[in-house]
């Protein structure tokens, strides 16, 4: 391993002389935190501390790791600091380590290249080598994140993930720099999160009877009762421990399609002029679900109740309502629909759509907050202060950014997870587009025919992860391991001219990272395919032969 084997790769690294030498950690290393940085130096107190076994006491001198906000421009360049921008030098006289950063997130980016200097073992719970010694090459980093969103949306509606395996998702992203937790909270399959007015949600809502195994067209099926969910204060504590690692939690509520859990909860919430809603359970199958929310006073009151509890949760700017995959025909057979779009005078069914969406974001911006939903909120018209998560391609989020609403590019043919890395039949349920590791580092979020103005609106990328063949944690991990570490670079990292990616370099890099995951227990799918205990064999998949990426 060397030092240039660092992910993300940084803007600039810098060795004093012609081959670096070599400092030290040792018993004597101490912390020297400055303020605002207190929050990483408790971070590297638990996670360096426990892996080193160095006890890291507080105090300045020529052993200490020194951590200092620094709110102006870097010496010998044009860029100054931003919020989490930062520099990290082990060639200063007066400390082992210096890592000055432009806000407190950008001195914990800093702490976060500072492990990966010291070493796969460094991602160790424990010490593992013998001597208190750990040496860092004589070198100087300088780096700054490309977009200010990068993000993972993790969907925990279709299988539950406990809350410890959230905990370390979040570790997880703040390993690769990533500082967006998009959480998918509810959906057909099951309502995850504690609403106090609405218990029924989470009592009937958060369990199903029996799963569909495989893709929907199986035949299969596990019948164990699944589900669960998180309560307030597992909420409460998931966002604490996410704003330790600057991670930003955002919940998403979806409405108005994506609800038969909801429904099935509380069954007035649907179309009951349509059908009987009373008959209805939490799905236990995956695909389009026809049973959608209702446009009536009650469905609004009710989940501006649920959406009052989740701001009291989530501090976050951004609020997810989904938005996508609502089916209409349960509105054009019902009366009550009909009506609702003739008083309104909203047209036809997408306008009642976004009605339904248009009111939730003014409801959201009358208290500080914004809405975000997927790229389907754009159909009938979107309020000016909605954001898109552009998920079907890019047209969405190209129509949006020109429509001067910020973007989120996340288009399913480039960074959807849950598609298979690979044609082989080896590849454990293997569903939709193959998206391999150089797939996603060769995707770009700003389309090259964005005008520079629209491009302004592109906030960043996410990689998306719905869960319906991921059954439990190790499966996410097969998943989203090692994409996600590309996925991360192309977020962080500056596009080199000419506008191309060194994947040969990535790939060379990754090396070392596998060693790191492996200290970090991810059950990552290896380069040469997966493992035998990692495939499903006669799991009937969804492949998408020779589809081409929408663009």
């Amino acid at each position: 391993m060397t030092d240039t084997d660092l992910l993300p790769l940084p803007l600039a690294v810098e060795h004093r002389g012609s081959a670096p030498g070599y400092v030290s950690l040792d018993d004597r290393a101490t912390l020297d935190a400055g303020p605002g940085t207190e929050s990483t130096a408790r971070w590297l107190r638990s996670a360096l501390g426990a892996a080193t076994g160095l006890p890291l006491a507080d105090g300045p001198g020529p052993h200490a790791i020194r951590l200092r906000i620094r709110e102006r421009t870097q010496a010998g360049t044009e860029r100054g600091y931003g919020p989490e921008d930062y520099r990290l030098s082990t060639e200063d006289p007066d400390a082992a380590v210096v890592i000055e950063g432009g806000g407190p997130a950008g001195v914990f980016w800093g702490a976060q290249t500072l492990r990966q200097l010291l070493g796969p073992d460094a991602y160790r719970k424990a010490p593992v080598a013998p001597g208190p010694r750990w040496d860092l090459p004589q070198v100087t980093v300088t780096d700054g994140p490309r977009f200010r969103w990068r993000g993972l949306m993790l969907d925990v509606s279709r299988h539950f993930l406990p809350k410890d395996d959230v905990l370390r998702y979040l570790d997880l992203l703040a390993v690769h720099k990533l500082n967006v937790f998009h959480f998918h909270l509810t959906d057909d399959q099951g309502w995850r999160i504690e609403i106090r007015r609405h218990p029924r949600l989470t009592e009937v809502g958060a369990w199903r009877a029996r799963t569909k195994w495989g893709h929907r067209a199986s035949p299969l099926w596990t019948d164990v009762p699944h589900g669960g969910h998180y309560t307030q204060d597992d909420i409460r504590e998931i966002v604490a421990y996410a704003a330790e690692r600057h991670i930003t939690v955002v919940p998403e509520i979806d409405i108005p399609g994506h609800s038969q859990a909801a429904i099935a909860a509380y069954p007035e919430l649907g179309n009951t002029d349509v059908i009987d809603t009373t008959t209805l359970s939490v799905w236990d199958t995956w695909g389009i679900n026809p049973n959608v929310l209702a446009p009536t006073d009650n469905t609004l009151r009710f989940y501006e109740g649920v959406f009052e509890e989740v701001l009291e949760l989530f501090p976050s700017t951004f609020i997810h309502v989904g938005g996508d995959e609502c089916p209409k025909d349960q509105w054009k057979a019902s009366p009550t629909a009909q009506a609702r779009i003739a008083e309104l005078g909203v047209g036809d069914e997408y306008g009642l759509q976004s009605w339904f969406v248009r009111h939730f974001d003014r409801w959201l911006a009358a208290r500080g907050r914004r809405l975000i939903g997927w790229d389907e909120i754009l159909e009938g018209g979107l309020a000016p202060g909605a954001a898109v998560s552009s998920w079907r391609g890019y047209a969405g989020g190209i129509a949006a950014a020109e429509a001067g609403h910020d973007v989120v590019m996340c288009p399913e043919q480039q960074v959807y997870l849950d598609h298979r890395q690979a044609p082989g039949d080896d590849e454990p349920v293997p569903i939709g587009y193959v998206r391999t590791l150089k797939d996603v580092y060769r995707f770009d979020p700003v389309p090259p025919r964005l005008s520079a103005e629209a491009a302004a609106h592109v906030l960043g990328t996410q990689a998306n992860v719905w869960t319906e063949v991921m059954e439990n944690r190790s499966r996410v991990d097969y998943q989203v391991f090692p994409r996600l570490a590309a996925l991360a670079e192309v977020a962080w990292s500056e596009l080199p001219a000419p506008h191309a990616r060194d994947f040969t370099d990535f790939e060379r890099r990754m090396t070392a990272h596998y060693r790191r995951l492996d200290a970090l227990g991810v059950d990552y799918r290896p380069p040469g395919g997966p493992l035998p205990w990692q495939r499903r064999p006669g799991v009937i998949g969804r492949p998408i032969e020779g589809a081409p990426p929408n663009v």
